[in-house]
Order: C-alpha cells, then structure tokens, then sequence
C-alpha cells in the first residue's frame, strides 16, 4: 500500500471514529449500513459535526475564525483534491465520487454562520432557513449516498428525507432547550415565549413534528434495501425519544436533556437486526 492510500485510509477512519466518540446512536445506526455506503455517511457526518462543535462547543476561541479556516479548508481541498484535515480530506472525497451538489454544503455552512450571531426570535422564514441549512440538507446529502447517482429517485425521495431531517432537528431543539436557552441563549422555535413556555407551546411544536415524521416514513419504505434498515433504525430511536418528550412537562424540558436509556438502543438495534435478517422490514 503506497502512503496516499494509507492517508485515504486514515482521513476515513477519523470520520468514523469522530461518529462513533460523538454520537453512539447514530454510529450505532450507521453499521446497519451495506458496506459500500456506511464510509460514506461516516464521511458527511464527521464533517457536519466538526463544524457544528466549532459554533456551539469551543466557547473559549475565536469561532469565526475557527469556522473561517474550517470553510476555507473545505474550499481548499475541493480545488486541489485533497486536505490534511483528515475529515475534511474524506468529506471531500465523497463530495467527488457521489457528486453531492456543492449547494447544500454552502447553505450547511451557512446555517452553521447563523449560529455565530444571534439565534433569537426568529421569524418564520429564518426559523424554516436554519432548519433547511442545518437538517435538511445533511438528510439531502446522505440520500445522494443512498441512490447511488439515480437521478429520478433522489427527486422523488427529496422531500421525505427533508422532512425526516427537519424531524430530527426540532427533537433536537426540544431536547436541548436547557442549554440552548440557558447556555448559548438561542431560541430557535418562532412566537415562543421559554420564559413562559406552556403546554400548548409544546403541543404545536409536536404536532408540526408528527407531520414531519408521517411525511418522512413515506420516503423511508421507498429506500434501497442498502440503506433502509439503517434509515429506519435512526428513526425509531428519534420516535421513542419524541415520545419521552411528548410525555414530559414543558418545564421538565427546560430543566433536564431527555435522553433514551442505553437498554432501549440495544432493544431497537437488535429489533432491526431481527427484522433485517428475516427480510421483514417495512
């Protein structure tokens, strides 16, 4: 093996360790992924959680530049063919080989820029643009992966996977409200008052997140066999969660990170794995 591949091996095998260390539910996920596409949603996610911990984690440093040098890496290596940031380098390749459209990064990154000014009474438009930048085209990008280049079934599909990511995203709000609101002193939700959140507040957001999950499920069953179970795993982990949530107290949430138990992730994985082996999925 000459010393380029072993640094292509290198740069994926950062991205997966930065998706196992970061998230144990979704690398959990990812494994149920068929080989030839797992690498590749290790690679998206490496580089979307990189540049997510720069906006919200290091609070001791200069962000904007931090994310400054982070874009210009990426824009770097998309010229040259290659970075020596490991995750940038594997994001990069994955870009090349599943032509994800250039787009959807830059309106990532700009989502990700959204998070170094003020994320505070949001508007309609601003709260559904941040949604779109950082959710629903990550779910975009993963489902260029899942495809595999079919052209026709990546526009019938694209709505779903838009619906499943802004599904994700608004547990995620709900989920972090202590330390959105406490700590960052961001309020994504538009017309919400969290100095006085109420029940009805909680209800309208859940009802809009029980559309987007009815939406997306639609889109799942239609998946390739290759990255359906996977898909489908992700989503019964966010379900239960929502139900978690759904059964908690408005100031419950803004107290306490609501979590599923790790005996409950077991549980799901091994439901799907039962339901992959059997050919009994959806």
């Amino acid at each position: 093996m000459d010393n380029l591949k072993i640094f292509e091996n290198v740069s994926h095998l950062t991205s997966k360790i930065v998706t196992e260390k970061y998230s144990t539910s979704f690398s959990t996920a990812s494994t149920l992924f068929s080989p030839e596409i797992r690498q590749h949603i290790y690679n998206i996610y490496g580089f979307v959680r990189l540049a997510d911990e720069i906006v919200d984690t290091f609070h001791d440093y200069d962000k904007e530049l931090l994310l400054n040098n982070f874009v210009r890496d990426y824009n770097e290596a998309l010229r040259i063919g290659i970075s020596l940031n490991p995750v940038i380098n594997s994001f990069c390749k994955t870009i090349t080989e599943k032509k994800i459209p250039l787009d959807l990064v830059d309106t990532f990154l700009h989502s990700m820029r959204m998070d170094l000014g003020e994320i505070k009474n949001l508007d309609d438009f601003k709260y559904k643009e941040y949604i779109y930048g950082s959710a629903e085209v990550v779910g975009l990008m993963c489902l260029k992966v899942f495809v595999n280049g079919d052209v026709d079934e990546y526009e019938k599909l694209k709505p779903h996977a838009q619906s499943l990511g802004a599904a994700f995203q608004k547990i995620n709000f709900l989920r972090d409200l202590n330390a959105d609101f406490q700590e960052l002193n961001r309020t994504y939700f538009p017309d919400v008052d969290f100095q006085n959140f109420t029940e009805c507040h909680k209800q309208e957001i859940e009802e809009d997140i029980a559309k987007d999950f009815a939406h997306a499920l639609i889109g799942i069953k239609k998946l390739p066999i290759t990255s359906k179970v996977a898909v489908y795993l992700a989503y019964k982990y966010y379900i239960h969660l929502f139900r978690k949530i759904q059964a908690c107290r408005p100031q419950h949430l803004m107290e306490k990170r609501i979590r599923l138990s790790n005996a409950r992730k077991a549980y799901l994985l091994g439901e799907m794995v039962l339901m992959k082996n059997l050919s009994f999925l959806l």
